[in-house]
């Protein structure tokens, strides 16, 4: 189904509410610079995400995140940095819109063997760089604004 005839029938039927996700934007606590991962599915760069978890707060949701998809080991804001908004595709070609709740994680140490590391790969970029890789635009403009908020050193 392409996404002209997908958003034509999404108008027939109402669309979904937007689901909430908690992402995790992950600093290098020494470099400031951006860890990215790839998916599953498409292998796109992204950052680490998932639903919300029961008895965690979403910060908290999203260190787990981080945990099982790229081996993070960290401090989390436990005020989110932002969000942004995506459609997350979903099994037989729906999609569903998602608002994605960011909260910056300070990197302290990556760990070689993790949950999801034979699924996905794991790499540093510059800000800049990783705001070029990744598709969506709230993404791209939350990555930008690392520029100075995410120096080394910096406390949050």
């Amino acid at each position: 189904m392409n996404d002209l005839l997908r958003g034509a029938l999404g108008k027939a039927l109402g669309r979904r509410p937007p689901a909430l996700q908690v992402a995790a934007l992950c600093v290098s606590a020494e470099t400031g610079k951006v860890l990215l991962i790839t998916s599953r599915g498409t292998k796109r760069w992204i950052i680490p995400k998932g639903w919300p978890m029961t008895g965690r707060s979403a910060a908290g949701a999203a260190l787990q995140e981080a945990w099982e998809e790229a081996g993070v080991r960290g401090k989390v804001d436990e005020v989110a940095f932002g969000e942004y908004s995506y459609l997350k595709r979903l099994p037989g070609g729906i999609s569903q819109p998602v608002i994605a709740q960011v909260h910056m994680v300070r990197v302290t140490s990556l760990v070689r063997d993790y949950p999801e590391h034979r699924q996905r790969q794991r790499k540093w970029f510059s800000a800049a760089k990783a705001a070029e890789l990744v598709d969506e635009d709230g993404l791209k403009a939350l990555i930008g604004r690392l520029e100075g908020e995410a120096k080394p050193g910096k406390k949050g």
